[in-house]
């Protein structure tokens, strides 16, 4: 009868999020009606923020900044503080090694037969000779990492961003990307797993903790951009654009794809989203 529960709650669990997504995919093409061609500065405006909820998207960052600069920042500055740099990065190296099957999986499913092998070899490295990953031994032997996900598979099979969102908490995205992190935090096989063993808060704590090594690693960046931006907002919004498209073509980005992509406005700013 136990064991008969779990796999109800599951099931429902599951549909919830099948649900979910699917509306967000729906979404996706449902975006706010454009300004007349009548008015053709609006009309480029609107179309290079790509933001019709900007209203709603700016209240809820105004709520994460808030969160960050009573919380988050001032946890990742003591995890700096306290952590030494070879516990940090064994920490971040463990958490990493522990995605490399989310990797494996998009790498698939974008049919990178090569990427997947070097993800796969990775885990299996580093999930032994690195102990459980705590060690990068494989970038040592050569086996550089990357990272993939559903949203980035969605963007290989064709489906179009959608509107920016600002998520919260969770900060910049947009409707497909929301869509695949939603597929990747329920569907993948660490999170299967952990749900079999009725570890959810585990689960959790993973994304909490990916979230605050993200933050201890950007404190100067995001510092520099929030005092030197005249629209924080808006400069998140256009390095997020940035750093996907720079993902989603795995760092094979030409020129005129960026000079496309964002206003001459934030210019001074790109070389912070490079890599």
């Amino acid at each position: 009868m136990h064991h008969y529960k779990e796999i109800n709650i599951l099931k429902k669990s599951n549909l919830i999020t099948m649900f979910f997504v699917s509306v967000i995919l729906i979404f996706m093409t449902s975006c706010a009606k454009r300004p007349p061609e009548s008015n053709p500065e609006a009309r480029l405006t609107y179309d290079e923020a790509n933001d019709p909820l900007e209203p709603m998207n700016r209240q809820i960052f105004a709520f994460n900044m808030m969160f960050d600069e009573a919380i988050v920042e001032p946890t990742a500055r003591l995890y700096r503080m306290w952590g030494p740099p070879d516990i940090r990065d064994g920490i971040s190296n463990f958490v990493n090694n522990w995605q490399e099957p989310v990797t494996f999986a998009n790498d698939i499913l974008q049919a990178e037969p090569k990427r997947a092998q070097n993800s796969f070899s990775r885990f299996l490295i580093n999930s032994t000779f690195g102990l459980l990953g705590v060690f990068d031994t494989a970038a040592n032997w050569g086996l550089d990492p990357h990272d993939e996900d559903f949203g980035q598979s969605f963007a290989v099979w064709g489906i179009p961003e959608g509107p920016f969102i600002m998520l919260p908490l969770l900060g910049p995205s947009n409707a497909r990307d929301f869509s695949g992190f939603m597929v990747d935090f329920f569907y993948d096989p660490v999170s299967l797993w952990l749900n079999h063993k009725n570890w959810t808060y585990v689960r959790y704590g993973r994304l909490a903790l990916r979230g605050l090594i993200y933050r201890e690693e950007n404190l100067e960046t995001l510092d520099d951009l929030s005092n030197s931006s005249t629209d924080f907002y808006a400069t998140l919004r256009s390095g997020y654009r940035q750093l996907r498209l720079y993902e989603i073509n795995n760092g094979d980005l030409d020129t005129s794809q960026e000079d496309d992509l964002f206003d001459e406005e934030f210019d001074d700013f790109d070389d912070e989203f490079q890599f």
